[in-house]
């Protein structure tokens, strides 16, 4: 097991030689400059001298988070207090020596910080600045304050994950904060573009970039607002199921878990009603198509369930494995971690954190030829101001 690399010597990764300052919190500026920093940019990640809160979420080593051994890695650590003088202008002789900010404080915080895009761009005209927020940096909601869960709702997708007429229970979240990370990869995409076309043209201006919650959820929406717009439909909660495919369902089993199953083809279907012992109805007409099967969905979901509930699901799962039929339990944290296809691409590895011990961190969740899921994990996440010396004395070249 390689130990923790040496911040010095950074993989050839395609963003090597980018550097960005992160004055982010929580979950949305901090997950994406954790792709970016997994991507080669050097990223300098300040913090208040507490250290950001969520170090206190979650299981602890220790006194040490575990998951910030994830959410910190590649990341050099500073603390300063922006409210000071000097942490102000600490922050300024950074920018000076940055390709781009990443922040997510409420809108108008940084301003009030004496530290708005004005001000920076004074510093270094070509700072590349990503803005992380609720709900964006204008419009009338601007001002109220947001988490994840408030972007899901609003965004849309909290509607959806209902079942269908129930109405006793809420819809549930998706289990993790989705809003904060896809704002935070939407954010790592608009900030390589604007890093893009700086470095492409040596007259041009840094850029200030706009990124919010609500929009990054409603983002996903597909078709319904088209179809709102031209035919008035509201798209309703499915449950597990898929409106315009079928049949596709997640199945219950002999032992209590659950089978997703995508019979959507025509030739998969044929397949899949082989493999539960219902071959006949491959070549029933009400069955013919997609179109008819969706019809006639809730019959064709009776026939699979009661084939799914004679079975454990690891055991019905091989059978239409076999039969080549898109399905897969659904997993849990065990399953992904000691699955062999998870192992043998290293989406799970082994890595020494010198803080909480030999931890599982998740791969990056790209690849490139030549470079292994274990070069982009450079280092695990630091304790707070742990590269201080590091960043004032021998980059920014501070005396003590």
């Amino acid at each position: 097991m390689p130990e923790t690399k040496s911040v010095q010597d950074p993989p050839p990764l395609p963003l090597t030689g980018l550097r960005i300052v992160e004055l982010g919190h929580y979950i949305a500026a901090p997950f994406a400059t954790r792709l970016l920093a997994d991507l080669g940019a050097e990223v300098i990640k300040v913090e208040p001298p507490e250290g950001d809160p969520v170090r206190g979420w979650g299981s602890q080593v220790e006194g040490h988070a575990v998951w910030f051994s994830v959410h910190g890695r590649n990341k050099l650590s500073v603390t300063l207090d922006l409210k000071s003088a000097e942490g102000k202008a600490k922050v300024r002789q950074l920018i000076a020596r940055a390709d781009a900010l990443v922040e997510n404080f409420r809108p108008g915080q940084l301003e009030r910080y004496g530290l708005g895009p004005a001000e920076l761009h004074a510093v270094n005209p070509r700072l590349v600045i990503a803005r992380v927020s609720g709900y964006g940096q204008d419009g009338p909601y601007r001002d109220k304050p947001a988490f994840g869960a408030i972007g899901e709702a609003m965004g849309g997708l909290r509607h959806l994950t209902a079942h269908p007429g129930q109405t006793d229970l809420p819809p549930p979240r998706c289990g993790v904060s989705i809003s904060d990370d896809l704002a935070g990869m939407y954010a790592a995409m608009a900030l390589v573009a604007a890093c893009w076309q700086v470095k492409g043209d040596p007259q041009a201006k840094g850029r200030v970039i706009d990124v919010d919650l609500v929009g990054s959820v409603f983002s996903l929406m597909e078709g319904m607002l088209p179809e709102y717009g031209l035919f008035g439909w509201v798209r309703q909660p499915q449950g597990a199921a898929i409106k315009t495919a079928a049949p596709t369902n997640t199945y219950p089993c002999a032992d209590g878990k659950w089978l997703c199953i995508a019979g959507n083809s025509d030739l998969i279907f044929r397949r899949l009603m082989a493999a539960i012992g219902r071959p006949e109805a491959a070549s029933d007409p009400r069955f013919a198509t997609n179109a008819l099967r969706c019809e006639h969905v809730g019959e064709l979901d009776g026939m699979i369930a009661d084939w799914t509930r004679t079975l454990p699901a690891a055991e019905a799962e091989a059978i239409l494995e076999k039969a080549e039929v898109p399905c897969s339990r659904l997993y849990d944290m065990k399953d992904c971690a000691e699955d062999p296809h998870f192992r043998a691409r290293e989406l799970v590895m082994e890595v020494q954190d010198p803080l909480i011990g030999r931890v599982l961190h998740p791969a990056a969740p790209f690849r490139f030829d030549g470079i292994g899921p274990r070069d982009m994990v450079r280092w695990t996440g630091p304790t707070a101001g742990a590269h201080n010396d590091h960043v004032f004395k021998e980059l920014l070249g501070n005396a003590p």
